[in-house]
């Protein structure tokens, strides 16, 4: 029947163009996530974990190269595919790039699982010591082996997220990406009431999140009768219309996206979730998801809004303030280290809503290099903070720091040297990212809004140092936790970060001009 129709109409329906060869990397995280469902699903249990982590990192490892083969075959262009939907500019292969390094380091400290009998695995897991099989089934992390297709279809998500060219195919990418971290959230073994209260919460403020993101797609819709990002550009842009619908729209459009980024004051998840969640699930989410999440921001303000800037710009000058108030005030009241760690992202979320609203190509360069820089450090200093343990595992107190540097000189070094990096030190990638976001906000004339962030980093700079004097002036208590020595995958997603926060602190351009390459496509 439909062969008759379409004889009888030719023209009348096209297949939408596809360029495969620019897409074939997210097809291949995609499609490795269905293959693990599947091995999930078949395999015996004690064959699970290595077959898991040997496809994840092959899947990373044929995406990355998918990516860079693309790159080089087509440096200059962008490719609009599946019928536009999909935009691959140069920001969308940058942030692609960028999620799936990351997400490498991310795998690593998931798949870790170094034990010994009746040692780590025994006290983080919260597990009797078993058989081979048992720790063959559950890793250092205490997760079960489903993590591993989860984080792989967020994975996917956030990669069609940062290209999607209009808002619904965003709004299903947002939805790919956020509900395996919902789960993801939840699987810790040892704490295993707070993780699932992290879960409940993440699920119920993102459900939220998603319905005015929807209920926003709805209004512009309704504004320009297209969801497609360029179409609502070109609406705006005439004067026959009434903007009504269009700022409605807008603004609740910005505040799933700023949720998802854990932009204050859209941020009350992200304090509970980055303590209750598993350390390297927290990992992945602090990394991947502020890079997703701020790469969609990018594209929404540059490609559909640009020309209603004057309108939202102050608005949103607002709203970067608040962020960085929230996150440097109440991070200086945090005794958990992973809490701290949570405020301090949203003060970088503050910092990197400038970048995002110069509306400049130094303003989009410099919000990108931002991501990358921002993401190995965090991922990093997850990592040395999944080592300190005492007996309930993890020990996240401040006060378990205390004296870190005579219990273990290299773990309390690496550490300070990432919380410099946070703080945006000289020779870290961090001063770079400051400097050169707070160089395109300037450019840009939003000096008041430079010096106000000055402000903030200093502020925020005082419980960096507050633990990194924990750590060398403080004696350590006879109780005190111990320092795990790493497997050889947690020592190199630690490894990874170290050095790549050095590299871009001293030897920043080979990624700022690829991140300056190109704009957006539409």
């Amino acid at each position: 029947m439909l062969d008759v129709v379409l004889a009888q109409q030719p023209g009348q329906l096209e297949a939408p163009g596809i360029d495969w060869a620019s897409v074939l990397p997210v097809l291949i995280i995609l499609g490795a996530a269905c293959v693990s469902v599947l091995l999930e699903a078949f395999l015996p249990r004690h064959q699970r974990w290595s077959a898991q982590v040997a496809l994840c990192l092959a899947a990373l490892a044929g995406a990355g190269v998918a990516l860079g083969a693309y790159v080089s075959s087509a440096p200059d262009r962008g490719s609009l595919t599946f019928g536009g939907t999909l935009s691959v500019d140069m920001p969308a292969l940058f942030l692609w790039g960028t999620l799936l390094a990351l997400a490498v380091g991310a795998v690593l400290l998931i798949a870790d699982r170094s034990v010994e009998p009746g040692g780590a695995f025994v006290a983080q897991a919260g597990i009797r010591p078993g058989t081979i099989q048992d720790r063959a089934q559950v890793g250092s992390t205490g997760m079960q082996t489903e993590v591993f297709p989860l984080a792989l279809f967020a994975l996917g998500g956030m990669m069609t997220f940062t290209a999607a060219n209009d808002l619904l195919t965003m709004f299903i990418a947002l939805e790919v990406l956020s509900l395996p971290l919902y789960l993801m959230c939840g699987l810790a073994r040892r704490r295993r009431l707070l993780s699932q209260e992290a879960a409940v919460k993440y699920f119920l403020l993102g459900a939220f999140a998603s319905a005015f993101f929807f209920y926003g797609l709805a209004l512009l819709y309704g504004y320009a009768g297209s969801v497609k990002l360029a179409d609502i550009a070109n609406a705006a842009a005439g004067t026959d219309r009434s903007d009504a619908l269009l700022f409605a729209g807008f603004g609740l459009l910005v505040v799933g996206l700023l949720f998802k980024g854990s932009v204050g004051p859209f941020h009350a998840w992200t304090p509970d979730v980055y303590q209750g969640a598993p350390t390297p699930v927290t990992a992945f989410m602090a990394a991947c998801t502020k890079v997703a999440a701020f790469g969609g921001i990018l594209r929404v303000l540059s490609v559909g809004f640009e020309s209603t800037s004057w309108e939202w710009r102050g608005v949103l000058w607002g709203v970067a303030i608040v962020s960085m108030a929230i996150g440097a005030i109440l991070g200086l009241t945090q005794t958990d280290v992973k809490r701290m760690i949570a405020y301090s992202s949203i003060a970088h979320a503050g910092f990197l809503l400038i970048g995002a609203i110069a509306m400049t190509e130094d303003g989009r360069t410099a919000t990108l290099f931002y991501l990358l820089a921002y993401g190995f450090t965090t991922l990093a200093a997850f990592g040395v903070l999944s080592l300190v343990r005492d007996a309930g595992g993890e020990a996240t107190h401040l006060s378990a720091w205390a004296g870190l540097a005579k219990r273990s000189p290299l773990v309390a070094g690496v550490f300070t040297f990432l919380m410099l990096a946070l703080a945006g030190i000289p020779l870290t990638s961090g001063f770079v990212g400051k400097f050169v976001v707070f160089s395109a906000a300037l450019a840009d004339g939003m000096a008041p809004l430079v010096v106000i962030a000055l402000v903030a980093s200093a502020v925020a700079a005082f419980f960096y140092l507050r633990v990194i004097v924990l750590m060398y002036f403080s004696e350590p208590a006879t109780d005190g936790p111990t320092v795990s020595v790493p497997g050889a995958f947690t020592t190199a997603a630690i490894t990874l970060g170290v050095v790549v926060t050095l590299l871009l602190g001293v030897a920043p351009t080979f990624a700022l001009d690829w991140a300056g390459a190109g704009g957006f496509s539409f």
